[in-house]
């Protein structure tokens, strides 16, 4: 199998667990559709207005993972930046013909401490938006860049579900210089806003007497050894009896993206092992059984179900323009 890059064909309240089919997926495979140089390690040297400057790589490297998904017959959840999919809405279209949910990853991937909730609020209608309109239907599922729903911006849970958003993937219970809730739950659950209830499914993590150790994905499946990894996801997957999260980036199997410069930590979090993250994808994929985030959700036996609005069709038209910077500024 070529693992390798290559142009794109043409073509908190918690609900007990009840017993399910072995066949149903308890894994959730995720995507976080970024390009290299749009990552927050990197936001302090490249601005959006600097996007158009750079070579983009997304679609190559996201077809880099469709492939895997193809070769183990896997559907997973593809959170897309609202700007990717006003750039290539090919790219996005195919993500979804091949089976895949699309959710959001906001349009400028600006992490939401960063932002008011107004801002918030108008970089969520951007995006949702853009990807409704490429898709032709809505889109319910949210992560933020950079896990950005901390202890100081629960609010946008409230700004989610009022904007439509049945499921979010923001909070991460682990203690991190930039993100993390480290007491949050661990496991999917509903919290409720005033604008009503959104589930929570939060990224994986191995508990310890020390504190939660990420294993979800990322950095940490780069940086870790697979059978490390392996054998933590199996430990939660059996012996706790709870869904798991898994996430990965299509910048994270480019071995040949340019090397950007920035603070060292930020190139040792974004380059490490880039070249063994394709490969041990394949493994991962064929050790566990994986869905989508609805699919996982739906089979878990919490209570989550499917409505009728999760499915219908509704095309917005795009709003083109977010402060002061235009999606025109930056293609």
């Amino acid at each position: 199998m070529n693992l390798t890059t290559s142009a794109s064909p043409t073509e908190s309240t918690r609900v007990a667990p009840q017993p399910e089919a072995r066949t149903r997926p308890r894994c959730a495979f995720t995507v976080d559709v970024e390009d290299y140089y749009q990552v927050d390690a990197f936001s302090d040297r490249i601005s959006p207005l600097d996007w158009a400057h750079f070579p983009s790589r997304v679609v190559d490297s996201t077809w880099t993972i469709l492939r895997l998904l193809r070769d183990h017959n896997v559907r997973g959840t593809f959170f897309i930046l609202g700007y990717v999919a006003h750039k290539h809405p090919e790219l996005v279209r195919a993500i979804r013909d091949d089976g895949h949910e699309v959710g959001c990853h906001s349009y400028w991937h600006r992490p939401i401490h960063r932002l008011t909730p107004e801002e918030f609020r108008e970089d969520l209608r951007q995006a949702t938006e853009a990807i409704g309109e490429v898709i032709g239907q809505p889109v319910t599922t949210f992560r933020a860049p950079t896990f950005s729903i901390r202890g100081d911006t629960l609010w946008a849970l409230e700004l989610l579900a009022e904007a439509g958003y049945r499921i979010d993937s923001s909070i991460f219970p682990v203690r991190h210089d930039k993100y993390g809730i480290p007491d949050a739950d661990p496991l999917p659950h509903v919290r409720e806003t005033a604008a009503g209830a959104i589930w929570e499914f939060p990224p994986t993590v191995y508990r310890t007497s020390l504190g939660n150790v990420p294993i979800a994905g990322g950095g940490y499946f780069r940086l870790l050894p697979f059978a490390a990894t392996r054998w933590m996801m199996s430990r939660v997957h059996l012996a706790d009896r709870r869904p798991l999260m898994f996430y990965i980036h299509p910048w994270e199997v480019d071995v040949d993206q340019p090397r950007l410069r920035g603070r060292w930590k930020s190139r040792f979090r974004h380059y490490q092992n880039l070249r063994t993250t394709a490969r041990k994808l394949d493994l991962l994929l064929n050790t566990f059984s994986f869905g989508t985030m609805t699919e996982v959700l739906e089979a878990s036996g919490m209570g989550y179900e499917t409505t009728s609005a999760d499915s219908s069709i509704a095309i917005a038209a795009p709003h083109m323009s977010v402060g002061t910077i235009s999606p025109a500024e930056c293609l």
